[in-house]
C-alpha cells in the first residue's frame, strides 16, 4: 500500500507544479488586478498540497512525527509572510512572494527527506531571516542617503572577505566559512549583496570619467582577488559577472564588456596552472571516471541520480541521493531529479528563470539609476548563481560548489537569500510607487 502512494504521490507532486509554473507565465496575460490575485490565490493552494502531499509520504516511510511538526511549521510561516506582506507592503510583489514560498517547500521537502534534523535547524534559520528582511523594503523606500555609502560598502565587504581569508575553515579545500560554535556563517553570502551596492553607489552617475571606471574596476578586482587567494572561486566567478555586467549596463559602451568576458578567460586559464585545487575539478570535469575513486566520485553519483529518476523520478524516499557527498548542499538538483524527476526539476528551472524575470523587469521599468543599477546587480547574481548550481551539476561547467538559492542546505545561503529577496520587494515597491505619482500627475495635468 505504501508503495502504491508513494508511486501516485511523484505525479500529483508533477501535475501540481506544472499547474504553478504555467500560472506563473499565464499571470502575465492578465491587466485586471483581481484577475492577477485570483491566479497568485490558486498557487498559494498548489504550494500547500504540495507541501501535504510530500509531507506525508515522508511521514509514512520515516513514522518520524519531527515530519509533521515541520510540515505544521512551514504552513504557519507561509501564511503569516503573505499576511505581514499584504499588511505592511500594499504594493508588494505577491508573485515573487509565492516564488520565493514554493522553492523553500522544494528545499524543505529534499532536505526533510534527507535529514529531518538539518531541516528543522534550515527552517529556525529561516525564520530568524524573514523577521530581519521584513523591515528591509520600508528601509529602501526611506534610506535614501544608501547611494553615499561607497566607501564604507568597499571597506565592510573587503574587510569580512579578509577575515575568512586568515581565520577561515578550510572546507574541500577553500576558505569558506567562519565557525562562530553556535552558527557557521559564510561572509560572501552576505558580501555579494554589499559589493552590488558599492558598485551601483559607483555606476550610476551619468558624468562618471574614465578614471571613475578604472578605481571602481580596481576595487572590483580586489574583491575578486581576495575571492580567489581563499579558493572561493564560485563566488568569484559570481562577482565577477555581476561587476561586467553593471559596468556595461552604466555605461553602454561594448568595449568593457569585451575587456571583462576576455580577462575573465585569461583569469581562468592562470587559475588552471597555478592552482592544483582547479585542474583538480577541470579533469573531474572532463573525464570524472578517470578519478572516479577521487575527486570525480561525487559528479559520477549526481550523474548516476539524474539518469536513475528519469523524466518522472523514483519517488519521495525511494532514491539513494545519500550516496552522493555532501547531496544537502551542492547536489540537491541531483537528489530532486532522482526521487522527483526530469520533469519536475525542468518546472523548478523555470520558476527560477521567472524570479530572475521578474527581478530584471523592476530593474528596465525603475527610474532611478542607483535603483535600476541595484536590482540589475542582485538579479544577476541570483540567476548567475542558480546556472552555477545546476550547471555543475550536470555537468555542463565544472563544479563550483555553489548553493541552489532556497533550495539547498544552508543557514548564510538562505539568510542572504531571503535578505537578497527583500530587496528586490523594496525596489519593486519603490518603482510601483513612482507608477502611481506619475498617474496621479498625469490626472492632475
Amino acid at each position: 500500500m505504501l508503495n502504491l502512494i508513494i508511486e501516485l504521490s511523484k505525479y500529483l507532486l508533477l501535475i501540481i507544479i506544472l499547474l504553478y509554473t504555467f500560472e506563473s507565465f499565464w499571470v502575465f496575460r492578465y491587466e485586471d488586478d483581481y484577475d492577477k490575485r485570483s491566479i497568485m490565490r490558486k498557487q498559494l493552494l498548489l504550494i500547500a498540497f504540495l507541501d501535504f502531499i510530500a509531507f506525508l509520504v515522508i511521514f509514512l516511510k520515516t513514522q518520524e512525527l519531527k515530519v509533521i511538526y515541520l510540515f505544521g511549521a512551514l504552513l504557519l510561516y507561509y501564511l503569516a509572510v503573505q499576511v505581514l506582506y499584504r499588511i505592511f507592503y500594499k504594493n508588494a510583489s505577491i508573485l515573487l512572494l509565492n516564488h520565493m514560498c514554493m522553492l523553500l517547500s522544494i528545499g524543505f521537502i529534499m532536505i526533510a527527506r534527507l535529514d529531518i534534523d538539518s531541516a528543522l535547524r534550515q527552517f529556525l534559520i529561516l525564520a530568524a531571516s524573514t523577521v530581519i528582511a521584513i523591515m528591509i523594503p520600508v528601509m529602501i523606500k526611506k534610506m535614501q542617503f544608501l547611494k553615499k555609502w561607497t566607501w564604507f560598502y568597499a571597506a565592510a565587504g573587503l574587510a569580512l572577505l579578509l577575515v575568512v581569508l586568515v581565520f577561515g575553515a578550510d572546507v574541500n579545500g577553500a576558505k569558506l566559512n567562519i565557525d562562530l560554535g553556535f552558527f557557521v556563517f559564510q561572509p560572501s553570502e552576505f558580501v555579494k549583496i554589499i559589493f552590488v551596492f558599492f558598485a551601483a553607489s559607483r555606476l550610476y552617475k551619468k558624468k562618471a570619467t574614465f578614471k571613475d571606471h578604472v578605481i571602481t574596476t580596481a576595487v572590483a578586482a580586489a574583491f575578486v582577488l581576495v575571492l580567489v587567494l581563499s579558493r572561493d572561486l564560485g563566488s568569484a566567478v559570481i562577482f565577477f559577472i555581476t561587476y561586467v555586467v553593471m559596468l556595461y549596463v552604466a555605461t553602454k559602451k561594448p568595449v568593457y564588456l569585451l575587456a571583462g568576458l576576455g580577462s575573465g578567460c585569461g583569469a581562468a586559464v592562470i587559475a588552471y596552472f597555478l592552482f592544483s585545487h582547479v585542474k583538480q575539478r577541470v579533469v573531474a570535469w572532463r573525464d570524472p571516471f578517470s578519478v572516479y575513486q577521487t575527486s570525480g566520485y561525487q559528479i559520477v553519483q549526481g550523474l548516476f541520480a539524474i539518469g536513475t529518476g528519469g523524466w518522472f523520478g523514483m519517488g519521495l524516499c525511494q532514491g539513494s541521493p545519500e550516496m552522493i557527498p555532501f547531496v544537502k548542499q551542492d547536489y540537491m538538483f541531483a537528489a530532486i531529479c532522482e526521487e522527483l524527476g526530469g520533469l519536475f526539476a525542468i518546472c523548478m528551472i523555470l520558476i527560477c528563470m521567472s524570479m530572475f524575470l521578474l527581478v530584471v523587469n523592476i530593474s528596465l521599468k525603475i527610474k532611478k539609476r542607483f535603483y535600476k543599477l541595484i536590482s540589475l546587480g542582485l538579479g544577476v547574481e541570483y540567476g548567475f548563481q542558480v546556472f552555477l548550481a545546476i550547471g555543475g551539476v550536470t555537468k555542463f561547467i565544472p563544479m563550483t560548489g555553489i548553493t541552489l538559492p532556497l533550495v539547498s542546505y544552508g543557514g548564510s545561503s538562505v539568510l542572504s537569500t531571503i535578505v537578497l529577496i527583500a530587496i528586490i520587494q523594496g525596489l519593486y515597491i519603490l518603482r510601483e510607487d513612482e507608477d502611481d505619482e506619475f498617474e496621479k500627475q498625469r490626472e492632475k495635468k
